[in-house]
């Protein structure tokens, strides 16, 4: 039998120049490119590529640096640019810009990006365990991107500070990374999670990172913008109801990330809001809601509410009631309050009884199921883009989602299947709503879908 022949192993050259900071750098992009089976080697004609870690700290540094990237240009022709320089706006491409990627000082995950794009590593699956996007529980086209960990907040029904602590962001860059490993895989739908969204970067004081050579701040709205380069779907989840989330409806306008907000308000009663150490009244929300709504007209407002929390009597109830009246949210979720081991609510006085609970609950959905219905209703006969989510051929059905729905937890589109059927699983298309009712839809292809 014949040996297989060795695969050939991807060599690179390094180049460190600047303080004993940068030479850390350098040791942990090293130390990893080792990991990762790339050879280190010390001339330029032997390398398949070159990384040059660059100073930016004063003028002859800055001159030093770019002599060094000319020199590897000229010498190699295939350059990675990161250090101090990459950080001082775009000099070292108005320099040099046939280099492939530039990046700012600690950046190793986004210099081993760039040398995995331009240089990279063979994915073995009878030797690697890990494709390259990770392990999933998802279906392919659709995937769930953790910004952060953890919460700031004391709502006094919830333990997650005491489980998950303090709120701590994950690194911009790690999180485009992670997007761009999914969007090539194959996913068309991205699910930005966390315990509160819009918080954040507020740990690091939305600290500017390097994404690509381009610097992106840590906070919702860059990220937003930052995602949208990616063509999929992108959707919110989880946004507490900070001021700043004004900017990224703008972002929904254009196109950029999906017209849908999950933003839970959680009640309406300003007593049982500041019993639960939520923040707002609902006159400011109401006030948000018809804002948000004058910017982009299709936005999905998506909320979850509680009934039954400790004091609610039936006049905060009765506000509640009246907030769905006036707000017209386009998805909405009830839950009765219950005890939970830990949280600050258990010690509040008025205890609600269980049967109380209960009907409030279903008065609460009886009256959105109404709403919804009527919202449903409005797309009758309008041409809506859906994600195909699943093809049952025992049914005959083709089930998908809308832009304004949310796997799991919001409603469905279903499509009776062509005798010539040219979509599949994550195909993103155009259909026309021909039916509804309290919470899904039934739809047929459109007339010349180009989708």
């Amino acid at each position: 039998m014949s040996s297989a022949l060795p695969k050939k192993t991807h060599r690179v050259g390094f180049v460190s120049l600047g303080c004993p900071k940068a030479t850390v750098d350098s040791e942990h992009i090293l130390t990893q490119l080792r990991a990762e089976g790339y050879d280190i080697v010390p001339s330029y004609q032997d390398a398949d590529l070159v990384v040059v870690n660059t100073c930016g700290f004063i003028d002859a540094a800055v001159e030093e640096s770019l002599d060094a990237i000319g020199e590897a240009l000229d010498e190699n022709g295939k350059v990675i640019v990161t250090g101090c320089l990459g950080a001082k706006g775009d000099i070292v491409q108005q320099a040099h810009p046939n280099v492939l990627a530039v990046t700012g000082p600690h950046a190793t995950d986004e210099v081993m990006e760039a040398i995995h794009e331009h240089l990279p590593a063979e994915h073995d699956p009878f030797l690697d365990l890990v494709p390259p996007q990770g392990i999933r529980l998802t279906p392919r086209h659709y995937a769930y991107l953790k910004i952060s960990e953890g919460c700031n907040h004391r709502c006094t029904f919830c333990i997650i500070p005491s489980l998950r602590g303090d709120l701590v962001s994950r690194p911009v860059n790690d999180v485009l990374l992670e997007a761009e490993r999914l969007a090539a895989s194959g996913v068309k739908e991205l699910l930005v999670v966390s315990q509160d969204t819009s918080a954040y970067g507020v740990d690091v004081k939305y600290k500017t990172e390097f994404y690509n050579g381009m610097p992106v701040k840590t906070r919702m709205t860059e990220l937003c913008e930052a995602l949208s380069q990616f063509g999929i779907w992108v959707r919110l989840h989880y946004v507490y109801p900070y001021p700043h989330v004004n900017e990224v409806i703008p972002l929904m306008a254009e196109g950029k990330i999906l017209p849908y907000l999950d933003i839970p308000f959680q009640h309406a009663s300003p007593k049982i809001l500041k019993a639960m150490k939520r923040p707002a009244s609902a006159e400011n929300t109401m006030q948000r809601i018809k804002q948000w709504r004058e910017i982009c007209p299709e936005i999905t407002i998506r909320s979850t509410f509680i009934v039954g929390f400790p004091g609610e009597s039936e006049e905060d109830f009765q506000q509640l009631l009246e907030f769905l009246d006036e707000a017209q949210l386009d998805r909405v979720g009830c839950f009765a309050y219950s005890d939970v081991e830990g949280a600050k609510a258990n010690e509040l006085d008025g205890t609600v009884a269980e049967e109380v609970k209960q009907e409030r609950v279903a008065r609460f959905m009886e009256r959105q199921a109404a709403i919804s219905a009527d919202k449903l209703k409005q797309n009758i006969g309008r041409t809506r883009d859906v994600i195909i989510d699943a093809i049952d051929t025992e049914e005959n059905m083709i089930i998908a989602r809308t832009s304004s729905d949310a796997p799991d937890i919001d409603g469905l589109v279903y499509i009776e299947l062509p005798d010539k059927n040219t979509v599949n699983v994550g195909d993103i298309t155009q259909v026309t709503i021909t039916d509804t009712d309290e919470y899904d839809m039934w739809a047929v292809p459109a007339v010349n879908n180009e989708k």
